[in-house]
C-alpha cells in the first residue's frame, strides 16, 4: 500500500520541484554560521562550495542510465532524502578541504535529481497538452524562498547549524512521502528521435552565444543564493533572520515571475521579454553593488529574483528550436555550459569578495547584464507558441 496524496501528474510535478529546492534551500542562510565555526574567508569557502558543482556536473554527464536502472520512482523517493542527510553531515566539516569533500556527494544527488525532475516535467507537459515547465520551476523558486525563511528564523534562535540540517532529514522523508509516495513516472513521449545525445556535445558558436545571453542570470542567481547573507550580516550587521531573509527575498521574486511569466512571453517575444528582465537584473544588481542601507539592499536582492527569473528557460527553448542540429544534442550543450557557470560561479565569486571586498561579488555582475543585453536577440523576435510536440 502506497502512502501519500492523491495528486494530478502536474501537480506532484510541481510538489516534487517544492520539497527538492525546499531541500537544497537549508543551507544558504546558514553560511555564515558555517564560514564563522570554520574560521575562513570567503575564498576559502568558496573552494569548499564548488563540490556541489563538481558532484552535480559529474553525475548531469553519467548518472541517465544508472538511473534508468534503478527506475525514477526507486531514485527519486531515496535521492531527496538523501540529499538532506548529506547536507546535514557536511555541516560538520571543520575546514574548506572537508567541506569541498562531503558536498562532492551531495552535487553527486542533485544531478540525478534534476535529470528526473524535468524529465518528468516535460514528459507530464506531453501527457496532459500544455506546458507547466516554467511554472515547475516557479514552485522550485517557492521552495527555496520557504527554505530561506524557515532557517532564517531558526537561525535567529541560535539553534547550531548541525541540529537544525539533523532536523530536516526527517522532515523532508515526511514530505517527500507525502507529495512524493505515489509517484509513478510519466511515460516516454511519441515520435522523439532515437539515441542518446552526446555526453559533452561540443557547443557551437550559436550555443555560446546563447550561454552569453543566460552568463548574467546564472551567476547573480547563484551570487544571491550563496552570498547574499554574508553580504548582509558583514554590510550590515544585520540580525541572522535577516541575513537568512535576503537569501528568501530573491527566490520570492524569482518564483512569482516565474508563475506569470508564460502569458508575457506569449503575447510579446522571447526578445522583449528578456530584455526587460535583464534590465531589471542590471537595476538590482546595481543597488546591490552601491546600497548605503540594508533595506535597499534587501530590494536590490528581490530585483534581482525577478531579473534572473526566465532568463535560463527562454535560452534553453530557443536551444532546442535550433536546426542545425538535432535538438537534443543543442540542448544538451548549452546546459552542461551554462548550469555549470551557475554552479561554478558563485563559489569562484567568493574569490572576488576575498581580495576585493563582498560587494564586488555582485558589481562584476553589472558588465556581464550588459553583455547579455547585447545578446539577447538570440532568443527570437517572435512571440513563443506553446504548442505541445
Amino acid at each position: 500500500m502506497r502512502f501519500g496524496l492523491e495528486l494530478p501528474p502536474q501537480q506532484r510535478v510541481y510538489g516534487g520541484f517544492f520539497v527538492y529546492s525546499f531541500t537544497m534551500g537549508s543551507l544558504p542562510p546558514r553560511l555564515p554560521d558555517i564560514q564563522r565555526a570554520m574560521g575562513v574567508a570567503e575564498g576559502a569557502l568558496g573552494l569548499g562550495l564548488i563540490g556541489v558543482a563538481v558532484g552535480t556536473l559529474i553525475s548531469l554527464s553519467f548518472a541517465g542510465p544508472l538511473l534508468e536502472r534503478f527506475g525514477y520512482r526507486r531514485s527519486i523517493l531515496t535521492l531527496i532524502p538523501l540529499m538532506a542527510l548529506l547536507y546535514a553531515v557536511a555541516s560538520f566539516a571543520t575546514g574548506p578541504l572537508a567541506f569541498f569533500l562531503l558536498l562532492l556527494p551531495v552535487g553527486l544527488v542533485i544531478g540525478g535529481i534534476e535529470i528526473i525532475l524535468n524529465l518528468e516535467a516535460d514528459r507530464t507537459e506531453h501527457l496532459i497538452g500544455h506546458r507547466i515547465m516554467n511554472r515547475a520551476h516557479a514552485f522550485w523558486s517557492f521552495g527555496i524562498f520557504a527554505a530561506g525563511l524557515v532557517s532564517a528564523g531558526i537561525a535567529q534562535t541560535g539553534m547550531s547549524v548541525q541540529l537544525h540540517l539533523a532536523l530536516m532529514v526527517p522532515v523532508v522523508a515526511l514530505g517527500v512521502a507525502v507529495v512524493l509516495g505515489r509517484f509513478d513516472p510519466a511515460p516516454h513521449r511519441t515520435g522523439n528521435a532515437a539515441g542518446p545525445a552526446a555526453r559533452f556535445p561540443a557547443p557551437t558558436l550559436a550555443i555560446m552565444i546563447l550561454v552569453a545571453v543566460t552568463l548574467s542570470a546564472a551567476l547573480m542567481e547563484g551570487a544571491g543564493i550563496d552570498w547574499s547573507a554574508i553580504y548582509m550580516r558583514d554590510q550590515f550587521a544585520v540580525s541572522p533572520f535577516l541575513a537568512g531573509f535576503a537569501v528568501a527575498l530573491g527566490a520570492f521574486g524569482q518564483a512569482v515571475t516565474r508563475f506569470f511569466a508564460d502569458p508575457f512571453v506569449e503575447r510579446y517575444s522571447p526578445t522583449l521579454v528578456s530584455r526587460v528582465l535583464l534590465s531589471v537584473l542590471g537595476v538590482g544588481t546595481i543597488l546591490v553593488f552601491f546600497s548605503p542601507a540594508g533595506w535597499l539592499s534587501l530590494v536590490g536582492f528581490a530585483l534581482m529574483g525577478v531579473g534572473t527569473s526566465v532568463i535560463f528557460p527562454l535560452a534553453m527553448s530557443a536551444a532546442a528550436q535550433r536546426t542545425d542540429r538535432p535538438a537534443a544534442t543543442n540542448v544538451a550543450a548549452f546546459a552542461q555550459i551554462a548550469f555549470g557557470a551557475f554552479l561554478v560561479g558563485p563559489p569562484l565569486l567568493g574569490y572576488v569578495a576575498e581580495h576585493f571586498g563582498i560587494r564586488w561579488s555582485f558589481g562584476i555582475g553589472i558588465p556581464l547584464v550588459v553583455l547579455s543585453l547585447v545578446f539577447a536577440g538570440a532568443l527570437g523576435a517572435k512571440p513563443l507558441r506553446h504548442e505541445v510536440d
